[in-house]
């Protein structure tokens, strides 16, 4: 739900820009706005879960997430419009990392692999799905039903948290870091919203760079913080945990790759090689194919090879895969568009799946809410400097080119650039000790 609806709204902008006499710029608002609730209120997930309890929390945030879909949906205006959707954010910053948490304190190591290639699906699957049900939707009912569908399946969320998750104590009353809390929510605020804008040229690229500035300037006063304090919202030194650190660090590179994904492609199949929305989305839904088919190999390759040997060669190929896009004209047959976007689904989705399972290997139970925050927040980051990377490059390679809009050859060097980030994550994957997860993976 989560991961569908911060994509699909993308899709419905035009029309709810008619319907509130607006222009889509305006309405943009909407999507900087649940961005930033994200950025604010996922460092704070950790120590609500602590302190409510990870099943009442996961709960609260998906009543959380359907009252601000019902608002949205409602919304009159384009002031409760973004209204909705700051409390849409407040609950999708908390049903993610709240739900990783459920997983890793009820599941046996044995069978985690498992259950976060059942996680990584959603992730992976959403925003591929989002543009063409968006398009969808927005065609044959109305760009409110983008909000009203979440209702039902939040409802059947509802019930099955609270049919089979069992209920657990709070883990403490410790007090929250709200000097922290501030100071990251600053930061991160500055660093998403000053990227957001750095990839809308209209705005100038002098306003997005002052608010990067600004917002690496609190992150900077984070960092200081986090030194100083007992027990800050974003624990700094779990980066000492070795397969924590690579993973946060090697999984950052790697999602960059990822996040420029359902940026580039769609809009490379619309605008550079004139098909339909409805084309592009039939051909974008093919790397959810290989993501799906990817869930019954994820523990048997773990088992076989481990984790490092798998991420640094499962990172190779889904640089290749990548890579090939870059490789894409508007003569391609579509054969091998699926062919390699299926592939490279696939592999993208195994290495997700290893670096959400590896990252918590050796994180002690007192502090995995710490770290599901932690992890969340760097997610949510890198997902979206994917974004930015992939646009600056298209934009900078057309600058070069003296074109005013994208050619092929445009959205062939984003998709370089963008794989050349994603290869770096692998060599830093290297630095895994050879039976990292042994106990997860199951290899000898």
């Amino acid at each position: 739900m989560q991961n569908v609806d911060s994509t699909v709204i993308a899709t419905a902008l035009p029309a709810m820009a008619e319907s509130f006499g607006s222009d889509v710029l305006r309405l943009s608002l909407a999507l900087t706005a649940y961005m930033l609730s994200l950025a604010v209120f996922i460092p704070a997930s950790g120590w609500i879960a602590d302190r409510f309890g990870p099943r009442e929390v996961f709960r609260g945030a998906i009543v959380v997430f359907c009252a601000g879909s019902a608002l949205s949906g409602l919304a009159p205006s384009l002031a409760l419009l973004v209204a909705g959707r700051v409390v849409q954010g407040i609950g999708g910053a908390l049903m993610v990392p709240v739900g990783r948490l459920v997983l890793l304190r009820m599941v046996p190591k044995s069978e985690l692999v498992s259950a976060m290639a059942w996680l990584t699906v959603p992730a992976l699957v959403g925003p591929i799905v989002g543009p063409p049900l968006g398009g969808l939707i927005v065609t044959h009912v109305s760009w409110r039903w983008v909000f009203f569908l979440n209702l039902p399946v939040g409802l059947l969320g509802l019930v099955l948290v609270s049919r089979l998750i069992p209920g657990g104590k709070p883990a403490g009353r410790r007090a929250l870091d709200w000097p922290g809390l501030v100071l990251s929510g600053l930061g991160l605020t500055g660093l998403i919203f000053g990227a957001e804008l750095s990839t809308r040229p209209i705005f100038g690229h002098g306003i997005g760079l002052a608010i990067l500035a600004f917002g690496l300037g609190f992150c900077a006063l984070y960092v200081r913080h986090a030194r100083r304090a007992a027990r800050p919202v974003l624990d700094l030194r779990l980066l000492g945990v070795p397969s924590f650190g690579v993973s946060v660090y090697a999984g950052s590179l790697f999602r960059i790759g990822v996040g420029a994904v359902p940026f580039l492609l769609p809009t490379m199949l619309q605008v550079g090689f004139g098909m339909s929305a409805a084309e592009a989305g039939l051909i974008t839904f093919s790397a959810s194919i290989g993501a799906i088919a990817m869930k019954p190999a994820a523990s048997t390759l773990l088992r076989r090879y481990g984790f490092r040997m798998l991420l640094i060669w499962n990172g190779l190929l889904s640089v290749v895969t990548l890579a090939a896009c870059a490789l894409f004209r508007p003569d391609t047959p579509w054969w091998l568009l699926h062919g390699v976007l299926i592939t490279g689904g696939f592999f993208r989705s195994l290495q997700f799946t290893s670096f959400n399972t590896i990252a918590f290997a050796d994180i002690r139970q007192h502090r995995m809410a710490d770290a599901t925050g932690f992890y969340s927040t760097m997610q949510q980051v890198s997902l979206t400097l994917g974004v930015v990377t992939a646009a600056a490059a298209l934009e900078g390679s057309m600058h070069a080119g003296g074109r005013s809009s994208p050619a092929p050859v445009d959205f062939a060097t984003g998709f370089a650039i963008v794989a050349v980030v994603m290869a770096l994550s692998v060599p830093v994957v290297a630095r895994l000790p050879k039976d990292a997860g042994a106990v997860l993976s199951g290899k000898r």
